[in-house]
């Protein structure tokens, strides 16, 4: 946990004057720090006289867009909770962006563990990181059973069309936020255009499904507390959340510099591997068994124009976040990685 930054803190006597309509129930907020891990919308532990709850709201110089749309992502949990999927609960949302400078909700704060880095927790093997891993796939497969049937999820989004908007859609993000010229994310722009798979069904899709967004029960490594950043969630193909998951998850034979990148835990002793990942998925949720490339491409080129989007705020100088000023790098070693899984 950090001291919010300056212009990253919050207002707290707007913010009272609100929760004290809004929530009574919450108490008055006391002091308020920042988790320092996430790269987009910005969350806050909240501790109040009567407990604590955790608050998310756009990160700064963002006006608009889906994945920073504060009242969506709140009701996301909503539906999740009644679907028994390990998520916060949303207790309640505040769309007049005078109260704090954004739109924003407060939810539950979920106790665990969060893994991040490439080193272990303390007692941690190959047993914890095979059932984890296991249960990584497995948890996934249950958010996909959320289908267009339910009216909430039906509305999130358009389900025909999905693969072709998702390749156009990311390609456009990369032509307004280049900074640098990366020639191996273009050519990995047309290649993905021109080989996109048809369809393979549409669901609930995380979008941003890792290690790192998980609250792990620490004494039992195989249990997922719950499911954290469901900013990017939407209806969609279930197969490209799998492909952005493969290009998060580092195998112990990649190229340090991706190790580095702060993703590496998936690589440690025990994990599944990629192809293990892919396959366990395709088994458990029935679908028919064809090749992950397409999939694990875009996966890397995805997360690599999310990259390029925070660096470019950082160029910008809309955020002072340091961490933020070699993604610039982590963008160029995804596009390679994303070429050379194309070439294959």
């Amino acid at each position: 946990m950090t001291t919010p930054a300056a212009g990253e803190d919050l207002p707290l006597d707007t913010l009272n004057a609100w929760l004290a309509d809004a929530m009574p129930s919450l108490g008055r907020v006391q002091a308020v720090t920042r988790y320092p891990g996430g790269f987009s919308n910005l969350t806050y532990l909240l501790r109040t006289s009567r407990g604590e709850a955790v608050l998310r709201r756009p990160p700064l110089g963002v006006q608009g867009g889906r994945a920073h749309d504060m009242p969506r992502e709140a009701r996301i949990l909503s539906v999740l909770e009644l679907r028994g999927v390990p998520a916060p609960r949303a207790f309640v949302t505040c769309e007049d962006p005078s109260v704090i400078g954004a739109p924003f909700y407060v939810m539950e704060r979920m106790e665990g563990l969060i893994l991040r880095g490439a080193t272990a927790p303390a007692g941690w093997g190959a047993a914890e990181f095979a059932r984890l891993s296991e249960a990584f796939v497995d948890t996934l497969v249950a958010i996909h059973g959320a289908t267009p049937s339910d009216p909430v999820i039906g509305g999130l989004g358009r389900p025909m069309g999905y693969v072709g908007r998702q390749v156009d859609g990311w390609t456009e993000r990369w032509q307004r936020a280049r900074s640098d010229d990366v020639p191996m994310m273009e050519s990995l722009a047309t290649w993905l255009a021109a080989s996109q798979p048809g369809e393979s069904g549409a669901c609930l899709v995380h979008n941003d499904y890792k290690y790192d967004n998980l609250v792990l029960d620490p004494a039992q490594p195989g249990r997922i507390v719950a499911v954290l950043d469901w900013e990017m969630a939407t209806l969609g193909d279930p197969l490209l959340d799998v492909g952005t998951s493969l290009g998060y998850w580092v195998e112990s034979g990649d190229h340090p510099a991706f190790q580095a990148l702060g993703l590496g835990m998936t690589a440690l002793p025990g994990n599944l591997t990629r192809a293990q990942l892919w396959a366990r998925y395709l088994e458990k949720s029935g679908r028919a068994m064809r090749s992950a490339t397409w999939y694990h491409a875009f996966g890397l080129f995805k997360i690599a124009v999310i990259a390029q989007q925070i660096h470019a705020r950082y160029r910008q100088g809309l955020t002072r976040d340091e961490r933020f000023a070699r993604l610039g790098d982590a963008v160029r070693l995804l596009a390679e990685m994303g070429s050379a899984v194309a070439a294959r």
